[in-house]
Parts: structure tokens; sequence; C-alpha cells
């Protein structure tokens, strides 16, 4: 099957590297020297890998036949595919390849559907879980242990623990009204509604 590994970015310097979006956890595999990757659009490649370096926290590609910055500059937002066996799974087993994931659904501890995995975002900080919700509305969830505790491939299913209004926004704008209304009380024991402030 076919996945999308990076996007390429701007031009950098003027012997035709260019700077990338990386797509994939295994970039010093699917990103290597040699690497033959179809482009989308197609007529943009496909493109072998010539050398690749990390420059200020960003990779860095050069490809065969691409020789300076004007060549490098009509790449740009071309996205880098490899063929990748539907099979083959990564060698630590709490990690996972994006077409793996996309596709589960994603539910809360006690079943309650949140939406559909759709992509997954690679960024410099964190990767995200773009959830699609019923309604077609897009969630983006931190893909980290806390956050995501499970995930059953044989279930077809990841566990989502979110902190409130991760999920739901009005959930975190209620809380925040009721610190504010809290911190304006002379005493914290005045409530809004003219009741005594507990339950």
């Amino acid at each position: 099957m076919q996945l999308v590994v990076a996007r390429i970015g701007r031009a950098h310097g003027i012997r035709g590297q260019v700077s990338v979006e990386v797509r994939t956890d295994e970039p010093e595999l699917r990103l290597a020297p040699g690497a033959v990757l179809a482009t989308d659009p197609p007529s943009a490649g496909p493109l072998t890998i010539a050398a690749g370096k990390v420059h200020s926290g960003r990779l860095l590609l050069s490809f065969e036949g691409v020789p300076d910055r004007t060549a490098a500059e009509a790449l740009r937002n071309v996205l880098l595919i490899a063929e990748v066996d539907p099979e083959e799974l990564p060698d630590d087993p709490e990690e996972f390849y994006d077409h793996q994931l996309v596709g589960l659904d994603a539910v809360l501890a006690d079943g309650t559907l949140v939406g559909e995995v759709h992509e997954i975002a690679h960024l410099p900080s964190q990767d995200l879980l773009i959830v699609r919700r019923p309604d077609g509305r897009e969630v983006m969830v931190p893909f980290v242990e806390e956050i995501v505790p499970e995930i059953d491939l044989a279930e077809q299913r990841l566990v989502l623990t979110p902190p409130p209004g991760l999920i739901e926004p009005d959930e975190a704008e209620v809380a925040s009204a009721r610190d504010a209304a809290a911190e304006d009380a002379p005493d914290g024991s005045d409530a809004p509604d003219g009741s005594d402030g507990t339950s």
C-alpha cells in the first residue's frame, strides 16, 4: 500500500536541497539515501533521494536530477509516497504505522464513540491523531500514552482519556467561567445564581 511519508517544503540553499515536513515515524528508513518515492502529483516524480541531513531541527533532502534552487522550488508542496507492505509491523510493539491507526474508531473509556481516526500529523514536538467526529468536525488529539492509553488493532479501536475541553470545547469554557466567577466572589462563597456555592 502507498503511504505519504513527507511533504516537500521550501528550497534550502542553491544546490537543490529542500526542507521536508516528515509524516512518518521512521524517516531514517523511509527517507534514506537511495529510496525511490512516488509523488503527488505523479508528474513530479518518482524521486530518488540522493542525500539527507538534519539542519536546525529540520530534515533537508536532495534528490537525483534536482541540481539547483530553481528545480527544488518547483517541488514545493509535493507529497512523497512510499510503497509499504500492509503486513509489515514496526520492531517496537509500542509503535504503530500510520496506516494501522487510520480508520480506527476512537472511543472513550466507557465505550462512547468520539469519531474515527482520519489522519496522523507528525509535528516537531509530538504526533497528533486527527479524529473526525460523526458531525464532520475534526479534533486534534495528542498521541501520548496519558491520552491514548489503549490501542486494539484486533477490535479496530483505540481508547481516549482526554482532559476536559479537548473533545468538547464547551466543557473547557464552562469550567473556566465557573473559575472566573469564584475568583470574582469576595469571599469565594457567593455563586452567580445566588446559591451558597455548594453542590
